[in-house]
C-alpha cells in the first residue's frame, strides 16, 4: 500500500515539475516587445547629407574686380583697400557721374555701386602704372612724391589723409585711401576725369599722366574694355543664326 502511494506521489510531482519550471521561466526571462512603427521613425542615421548646399550665395560686392596690378603679389589687397575706401568716405565719388565718362566707363551712368566702385579702383590701377609701375615704395620728382600713386605729402596734409607723411605714402592702401580723399573733393566739383580751360580740371588737376594724351588713351582703353565698363548690349552674345 505504501509503495502504491509513493509510486502516485512520484508521478504527480513528476508532472508539476516542468510547469513549474516553465513558470519560473516565464516569470524571470523577459518577453521581446515587437517593433512598432513609431520605434521606427526614430531610429536615425548618425549623419545626413544635407538636402540643400549650406553655401551662401556669392553677391557683387564679395568679387574683386580685374585691376591693372593684378599680376603683383599684393594687388588685390590694393584693390579691396580702394574698394573699401570708395565705398567709405569716397561715396561722393561714386555718386558723380562725370560729363566725358563715355570715354572711360560707358555703362557707368547706370551701373551699380559695386561697378561704379570697381571702375574707380581699376581705373586707379591703370593710373598706377604711369605713376609708379606698380610699386607703392615708389618716390618721384626728387624726392617730392611718394606711392602708388605719387602723392605729395603736402598735398595729403591738405586732403586731411590719415597717413600724411612719407612713409604713409608709401603704405599702398594708405596712398589709395588718400587719393580717393583727394578725388572726393575733386570729381564733384569738377564733374569731369579730364579737362582743360585755363587750367587742367577733374582727375588731371592732381596726376600728371592725365595731362599726356597717350597715357590718357592707354588708361582710358585698359577701362573701356572691363566687364564692369561694358555697356550690356556689348557683352550679350549675337543670337545663333
Amino acid at each position: 500500500m505504501r509503495n502504491s502511494s509513493y509510486r502516485v506521489f512520484s508521478a504527480v510531482l513528476f508532472c508539476l515539475i516542468p510547469a513549474a519550471t516553465f513558470a519560473t521561466d516565464a516569470v524571470t526571462r523577459p518577453m521581446m516587445r515587437p517593433i512598432s512603427s513609431e520605434m521606427v521613425n526614430v531610429i536615425e542615421p548618425l549623419s545626413r547629407a544635407p538636402e540643400e548646399s549650406l553655401r551662401p550665395n556669392r553677391r557683387d560686392g564679395d568679387v574683386v574686380p580685374r585691376a591693372r596690378w593684378d599680376h603683383r603679389p599684393a594687388g588685390r589687397i590694393w584693390t579691396r583697400s580702394a574698394i573699401s575706401a570708395l565705398k567709405s568716405h569716397g561715396k561722393p565719388i561714386l555718386q558723380t557721374v562725370p560729363r566725358d565718362i563715355a570715354e572711360w566707363c560707358p555703362a557707368y551712368p547706370d551701373a551699380s555701386e559695386d561697378q561704379r566702385a570697381a571702375f574707380w579702383a581699376g581705373f586707379m590701377s591703370a593710373l598706377a602704372k604711369h605713376e609708379s609701375t606698380y610699386r607703392q615704395d615708389a618716390v618721384g620728382g626728387n624726392g617730392r612724391w611718394y606711392g602708388l600713386l605719387q602723392i605729395l605729402p603736402a598735398t595729403a596734409r591738405g586732403y586731411k589723409c590719415l597717413a600724411p607723411s612719407r612713409e604713409g605714402l608709401k603704405h599702398g592702401p594708405s596712398n589709395l585711401s588718400c587719393a580717393v580723399r583727394i578725388l572726393t573733393v575733386v570729381m564733384p566739383r569738377d564733374k569731369v576725369m579730364a579737362s582743360k580751360d585755363k587750367r587742367w580740371r577733374g582727375v588731371a588737376a592732381d596726376w600728371g599722366p592725365m595731362r599726356i594724351g597717350s597715357k590718357r588713351k592707354d588708361i582710358s582703353a585698359w577701362t573701356r574694355s572691363q566687364n564692369y565698363c561694358r555697356a550690356l548690349n556689348s557683352v550679350r552674345p549675337r543670337a545663333r543664326p
